[in-house]
């Protein structure tokens, strides 16, 4: 068994870290009314994908690569300074890390982005196998960095299991063969058809996450062959 972790919402709680970088990304080219409504839309899709959407719904002039770059220089700035690990979920790894589990980050952040987050944390300690989306030809819902994180791995897809906070990560882990613990950072999308496919469903997110309870599923799910 291999655990894949999803990174922002699941295993820390960047998003709002994402939404601050992104109103100062787009206020800086006159978009003064970025809600965390409309931040939410993105929650689970990759920065690139998330920018080139804004470049299309606010008719942003400026290229792709540049609100990239923009976005990023916000975002790291605040991720060395100001995310928080889940305590919980600081525990499941320290228990996984502890049983000698194979574990990975497959996160549709930039490799810099998942770098300063993981060392800020101190959860670099133990999670090493790192995938970034920009690595990979498509991001989630695809399936490609979670697939590339269990090559990186050494482990077939069946013996994987996810852990996503997102729809299009829990769509892209079913995509991948990999099996699912859904942990919803939008308690309002907790009945997304793409986390009906996920073997555990915690619609209470991460108040409902207990590490203990986690490895205990792993553990009574594994397949036996």
């Amino acid at each position: 068994m291999s655990v894949i972790f999803d990174l922002d919402g699941t295993l820390v709680d960047s998003e709002p870290n994402y939404y601050e970088a992104g109103r100062r990304t787009l206020a800086e080219y006159g978009i003064a009314d970025f809600t965390w409504a409309d931040h939410e839309r993105y929650v689970g899709i990759s920065t690139q994908e998330t920018v080139a959407d804004w470049k299309d719904r606010y008719g942003l002039r400026a290229p792709v690569g540049e609100l990239l770059a923009v976005k990023n220089r916000h975002y790291l700035g605040l991720a060395r300074s100001a995310t928080r690990a889940y305590p919980e979920m600081r525990a499941f790894v320290e228990l996984l890390a502890a049983e000698g589990v194979p574990m990975a980050v497959a996160s549709g952040s930039s490799p810099e982005a998942i770098a300063a987050v993981l060392n800020g944390t101190g959860l670099d300690a133990h999670l090493h196998t790192v995938v970034s989306a920009d690595e990979v030809p498509h991001g989630k819902p695809a399936p490609d960095v979670f697939l590339e994180a269990a090559r990186r791995l050494g482990a077939t897809p069946s013996d994987c299991v996810v852990l996503e906070d997102a729809a299009p990560g829990a769509a892209a882990a079913h995509a991948a063969g990999m099996r699912c613990i859904a942990i919803p950072y939008v308690p309002g999308q907790a009945d997304a058809p793409e986390f009906a496919t996920a073997g555990l469903l915690l619609p209470g997110g991460q108040a409902q996450f207990r590490a203990r309870s986690a490895y205990d599923w792993l553990v009574n799910s594994a397949d036996p062959s």
